[in-house]
Protein backbone atom coordinates (compact mmCIF):
# COMPACT_ATOMS: atom_id res chain seq x y z
CA UNK A 1 0.00 0.00 0.00
CA UNK A 2 1.00 3.27 -0.70
CA UNK A 3 1.53 6.65 0.85
CA UNK A 4 -1.99 8.27 2.24
CA UNK A 5 -1.91 11.46 2.21
CA UNK A 6 -4.21 14.79 3.15
CA UNK A 7 -5.03 17.73 1.68
CA UNK A 8 -5.69 21.19 3.54
CA UNK A 9 -9.04 22.43 1.74
CA UNK A 10 -7.34 25.50 1.49
CA UNK A 11 -4.47 23.64 -1.04
CA UNK A 12 -7.46 23.17 -3.49
CA UNK A 13 -8.91 26.51 -3.22
CA UNK A 14 -5.48 27.66 -4.22
CA UNK A 15 -5.76 26.11 -7.36
CA UNK A 16 -7.71 29.04 -8.97
CA UNK A 17 -5.64 31.48 -6.71
CA UNK A 18 -2.99 32.61 -9.06
CA UNK A 19 -1.78 34.57 -6.62
CA UNK A 20 -0.82 31.45 -4.07
CA UNK A 21 2.98 30.32 -4.43
CA UNK A 22 3.69 33.98 -3.41
CA UNK A 23 0.82 33.97 -0.19
CA UNK A 24 1.70 31.09 0.94
CA UNK A 25 6.05 31.63 0.90
CA UNK A 26 5.20 34.92 2.99
CA UNK A 27 3.41 37.25 1.36
CA UNK A 28 -0.32 38.29 2.58
CA UNK A 29 -1.87 36.21 4.85
CA UNK A 30 -3.76 32.90 3.19
CA UNK A 31 -7.13 33.11 2.41
CA UNK A 32 -9.39 31.43 5.17
CA UNK A 33 -12.94 30.14 4.78
CA UNK A 34 -14.71 27.72 3.14
CA UNK A 35 -13.87 26.43 -0.16
CA UNK A 36 -16.40 27.02 -2.12
CA UNK A 37 -17.25 30.60 -0.71
CA UNK A 38 -13.30 31.22 -0.96
CA UNK A 39 -13.55 29.99 -4.72
CA UNK A 40 -16.60 31.64 -6.01
CA UNK A 41 -16.51 35.19 -4.12
CA UNK A 42 -12.85 36.11 -3.07
CA UNK A 43 -11.65 34.47 -6.35
CA UNK A 44 -14.28 35.31 -8.58
CA UNK A 45 -14.71 31.90 -10.41
CA UNK A 46 -18.15 31.03 -11.48
CA UNK A 47 -20.54 29.20 -9.10
CA UNK A 48 -20.88 26.23 -12.19
CA UNK A 49 -17.18 25.69 -11.93
CA UNK A 50 -16.73 25.91 -8.44
CA UNK A 51 -19.69 23.28 -8.18
CA UNK A 52 -17.57 20.46 -10.83
CA UNK A 53 -15.18 21.42 -9.14
CA UNK A 54 -15.70 20.31 -5.88
CA UNK A 55 -18.06 17.22 -7.71
CA UNK A 56 -14.02 15.85 -9.09
CA UNK A 57 -12.84 16.77 -5.34
CA UNK A 58 -15.49 14.60 -3.46
CA UNK A 59 -13.79 11.40 -5.39
CA UNK A 60 -11.27 12.28 -2.36
CA UNK A 61 -12.16 10.48 0.85
CA UNK A 62 -13.58 13.34 2.95
CA UNK A 63 -13.21 13.30 6.29
CA UNK A 64 -16.44 13.97 8.55
CA UNK A 65 -15.66 15.83 11.66
CA UNK A 66 -17.33 14.39 14.73
CA UNK A 67 -17.22 15.12 18.50
CA UNK A 68 -13.71 12.76 19.13
CA UNK A 69 -12.08 14.52 16.22
CA UNK A 70 -12.76 17.86 17.77
CA UNK A 71 -11.73 16.82 21.52
CA UNK A 72 -8.66 15.25 20.16
CA UNK A 73 -7.91 18.45 18.34
CA UNK A 74 -8.31 20.30 21.60
CA UNK A 75 -5.83 17.85 23.00
CA UNK A 76 -3.19 18.54 20.34
CA UNK A 77 -3.98 22.22 20.25
CA UNK A 78 -2.74 22.54 23.93
CA UNK A 79 -0.05 20.16 23.61
CA UNK A 80 1.85 21.75 20.28
CA UNK A 81 0.60 24.92 20.73
CA UNK A 82 -1.11 25.10 17.61
CA UNK A 83 -4.15 26.44 16.54
CA UNK A 84 -7.36 24.82 16.97
CA UNK A 85 -7.94 24.53 13.20
CA UNK A 86 -4.61 23.44 12.29
CA UNK A 87 -4.87 20.64 15.03
CA UNK A 88 -8.38 19.50 13.57
CA UNK A 89 -6.60 18.90 10.30
CA UNK A 90 -3.89 17.40 11.98
CA UNK A 91 -6.45 15.24 13.93
CA UNK A 92 -8.27 14.26 10.80
CA UNK A 93 -5.32 13.37 8.88
CA UNK A 94 -3.82 10.84 11.72
CA UNK A 95 -7.13 9.38 12.18
CA UNK A 96 -7.73 8.56 8.44
CA UNK A 97 -4.15 6.78 8.30
CA UNK A 98 -2.63 9.15 6.36
CA UNK A 99 1.22 9.71 6.83
CA UNK A 100 2.05 13.39 4.76
CA UNK A 101 -0.44 16.19 5.60
CA UNK A 102 -0.16 19.24 2.76
CA UNK A 103 -0.45 22.56 4.28
CA UNK A 104 0.53 26.24 3.89
CA UNK A 105 -0.34 26.63 7.30
CA UNK A 106 2.00 24.52 8.87
CA UNK A 107 6.00 24.47 8.71
CA UNK A 108 6.90 21.92 5.59
CA UNK A 109 9.21 19.35 6.89
CA UNK A 110 7.85 19.50 10.34
CA UNK A 111 6.86 15.69 12.17
CA UNK A 112 3.56 15.75 14.40
CA UNK A 113 2.56 12.15 15.66
CA UNK A 114 4.59 10.43 12.77
CA UNK A 115 2.40 12.66 10.45
CA UNK A 116 4.82 14.78 7.81
CA UNK A 117 4.05 18.53 6.65
CA UNK A 118 4.56 19.34 3.49
CA UNK A 119 3.55 23.13 2.35
CA UNK A 120 3.33 22.48 -1.79
CA UNK A 121 4.29 25.91 -2.40
CA UNK A 122 7.89 26.20 -0.37
CA UNK A 123 10.86 25.81 -2.42
CA UNK A 124 11.95 21.86 -2.08
CA UNK A 125 14.88 21.68 0.58
CA UNK A 126 18.41 21.02 -1.63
Amino acid sequence: MGVRSFFDSNILVYTDDHDAPKEANGGSQPRRGGTVPATTRKLKVRPEIARRKVEIFARLDVVQVDLDLILCAIDLHRLHALSFWDALIVRAALANGCTVLYSEDLQTGQRLNGLQIVNPFYPAQK
